[in-house]
């Protein structure tokens, strides 16, 4: 553990201007607020507090982030307040510390909600200040140092999972690969303990074996490079063992069919000799195709910068060989953070464009399940490159599709996609794009997000817009039934009702706005006799339950029609009481019964068109309706007691379609009247288990 006087001379080594006083009276305040508490280990407490402000002195970070890295554990694990915290050393050190406070109070929430909210506070606070980011990838690195100690098998699980899915690659999308390699082996030693030992143990076997392979691959390069009059520096390391599990787990070979173990780096003067570089290698030993990438010229999302190549050494040994500069090689293994130090905060364009995409999902998403998968999708960093027609650069995910590429240029231009040209020639929307390619987006001025697009868009933009514009296009339509569904109620009321009526009713209900009235009416959360009570208090103190049909008790009266013609209701549109009908009359056939906006009337051109209505106790008809559910358990179990709970006779069911994430089925209904029917749909709409449901 770092001595206090030690601390102070690390930070005043880069930073002579810093607060001396400040910094020891921060150091002596963390000893004091966490006292006698001890960690698993045993040691102090206040020992973690003070290394993970070792680990901000490592990255030459400034004052404000050392004092935050030492207070960061005092507001949420002892009697110290943010107030006193501001007190004692102003304001920014009190948001920074609140900020990263947030991030670890929601232990009393299920695993997954308390993921979740503790991500969303997170990328919140870190978009508002990126020092709480810094602190807290420093506060997780530390904490799984020392994860060994703690007793229970699961709880190292759940953390080291934990660091696994966010936290390492969120050290990767800001460019921090020394923590996110570090992160993620202490992780996998946690998560595949068996697998970890096995490749630990060939990996010792190899370097036994070795007889100073590596040094002499090295120095071979090296003697290469001189005779090209490059001056370079040149190291090999053995590769991680996370990612060569991971290899070995994507590719299905064993650890002695991964040929790529080693991986050296050459080090340059600038970039003119980055390339040089690379084409004395690819003229001295054979490259292997498919294996180059020029993240010089196209930099990842995080800033990475260097050009990769594979080549076939002696022995018909393959190695992996990365170039760059050295300022490149300070940027690359601690991202932001060396950018932070010499910068004094500004943040480059892509993370500044990458943070506000994760805000975007943060607010477009609809529950924590949401939020995660998004999250998630956002920050792996497996990506290829796509053009816009003048020459954008857009990164995305593999396998990403002109969906994801509109949503990812402007999340208006993907609301309003309804066709793409990928190098000049149309093609399908659902169609992955490949590196390179120049994508060219068409938009329809009246043209919405389809929810089919779930069903093939991978990033978390894509999915969280669809899903959005998806549930306020829903919420709209269910505000739309209720209004038609208040003026029956409101109708049925012995006085006229206004504006003032609807406004008390609207605060008696504890609603926020006519808007949520009409779609709490249109969901089934409130039954007509609430809201006929609300609108005119006492209105429902005589009046008598409305009766419940039997379902197989049908009633079909129609009116317009000469007694005793025969009618039948057809089976195209299947009309049920409440609807607007009309009557197609063929001779020598009945009237068949349709309902006005029928698609199938055209066809009857030929017919007598006959003006009809529903007789005054018409009730019970066959109603359909095409529900998508989400594939997942119980949500057939969910769709039928919606049905059961409405009173709704299940006629035929019929699964139309499975692809996931979704199920379609068509349903057959018997129902009392089309306020019945409007009910169901709306019960449906407003469930979690369903996509979409309409009347077909």
């Amino acid at each position: 553990m770092l001595r206090q006087y030690e601390l102070v001379e690390k930070v005043k080594e880069y930073d002579p201007d810093a607060d001396e006083a400040l910094l020891n009276r921060a150091y002596v305040y963390t000893v004091q607020k966490h006292g006698s508490q001890k960690r698993a280990s045993g040691d102090p407490y206040f020992s973690h507090p003070v290394e993970v402000a070792g680990l901000m002195t490592d990255l030459k970070l400034d004052q404000e982030t050392i004092i935050t890295a030492l207070l960061h554990d005092t507001v949420e694990d002892t009697l110290a307040t943010i107030e006193d915290v501001e007190h004692n050393f102003g304001p920014e050190v009190a948001r920074l510390v609140d900020g990263v406070t947030k991030l670890s109070k929601i232990d009393a929430m299920p695993e997954d909600e308390r993921a979740a909210e503790n991500l969303r506070k997170f990328l919140l606070a870190m978009s508002e200040d990126i020092r709480v980011l810094l602190v807290k990838l420093a506060d997780r690195l530390h904490n799984m140092r020392t994860l060994h100690f703690i007793k229970k098998p699961e709880k190292r699980q759940r953390i080291a999972r934990e660091t696994m899915e966010i936290y390492a690659p969120l050290a990767e999308r800001v460019g921090m690969y020394e923590y996110m390699r570090e992160m993620q082996a202490l992780a996998f030693e946690q998560l595949e303990p068996e697998a970890y030992a096995t490749i630990t143990g060939r990996l010792e076997q190899i370097r036994n074996q070795d007889g100073g392979q590596v040094d002499a691959i090295a120095l071979a390069i090296k003697q290469a490079l001189s005779e090209a009059d490059l001056n370079v520096e040149v190291s090999g390391r053995e590769k991680q063992t996370y990612s060569i599990w991971r290899k070995m787990a994507e590719r299905h070979v064993s650890f002695d069919q991964v040929s790529d173990i080693m991986a050296f780096r050459i080090l340059c003067e600038d970039e003119i000799d980055c390339y040089r570089a690379m084409g004395v290698l690819h003229k001295t030993w054979q490259f292997i195709p498919g294996r180059f990438k020029d993240y010089i010229s196209t930099p990842k999302n995080n800033g990475y910068r260097s050009l990769h190549t594979a080549l076939m050494y002696e022995n018909s040994m393959r190695v992996e060989v990365q170039i760059r500069t050295r300022e490149m090689h300070r940027t690359n293994e601690f991202g932001l953070a060396a950018h932070w130090a010499y910068k004094q905060g500004e943040r480059p364009d892509g993370q500044v464009g990458w943070l506000r995409d994760l805000i975007e999902i943060v607010d477009a998403s609809h529950d924590a399940e949401e939020l995660l998968e998004h999250t998630r999708m956002a920050i792996y960093q497996d990506r290829i490159f796509a053009f816009t027609p003048k020459g954008g650069l857009f990164p995305l995910p593999k396998g990403a599709t002109p969906v994801d590429f509109a949503f990812a240029v402007h999340t208006d231009l993907g609301a309003h996609t309804v066709g793409a040209k990928i190098n000049g020639r149309h093609m399908p929307l659902r169609t992955p794009l490949n590196n390179g390619d120049v994508v060219e987006i068409i938009k329809g001025g009246d043209a919405q997000p389809q929810l089919s697009w779930l069903g093939f868009v991978v990033t978390g933009k894509a999915r969280a817009a669809i899903r959005r514009s998806v549930r306020l296009k829903e919420r709209a339509e269910v505000a739309e039934l209720g209004t038609k569904l208040f003026d029956e109620i409101a109708a049925r009321l012995p006085t006229r009702i206004g504006k003032k009526a609807t406004r008390a009713a609207i605060k008696r209900l504890g609603l926020e706005d006519e808007e949520a009235l009409m779609y709490a009416i249109g969901a089934a959360k409130l039954d007509d006799r609430e809201v006929m009570e609300a609108l005119v208090p006492g209105s429902t103190a005589n009046l008598a339950e409305e009766p419940d049909w039997p379902q197989q008790d049908r009633v079909i009266s129609i009116k317009g029609l000469t007694a005793g013609v025969g009618f039948h209701l057809a089976e195209c549109c299947h009309p049920v009481p409440g609807d607007r009908i009309v009557g197609l009359r063929k001779a020598g056939e009945g009237v068949e019964v349709h309902t006005i906006d029928c698609l199938q009337l055209a066809s009857g051109i030929d017919a007598d068109w006959l003006d009809l209505s529903w007789g005054r106790r018409s009730h019970g008809a066959l109603g359909r309706m095409r529900v998508i559910l989400y594939d997942r358990p119980g949500t057939l179990y969910e769709m039928a007691g919606i049905f059961a709970k409405n009173l709704a006779n299940v006629m035929a069911l019929e699964q139309v379609t499975r692809d996931t994430p979704f199920q379609t089925y068509e349903v057959e209904l018997e129902v009392q009247d089309l306020a019945h029917l409007t009910r169901i749909t709306s019960a449906l709409r407003a469930s979690d288990a369903v996509a979409q449901a309409e009347r077909i």
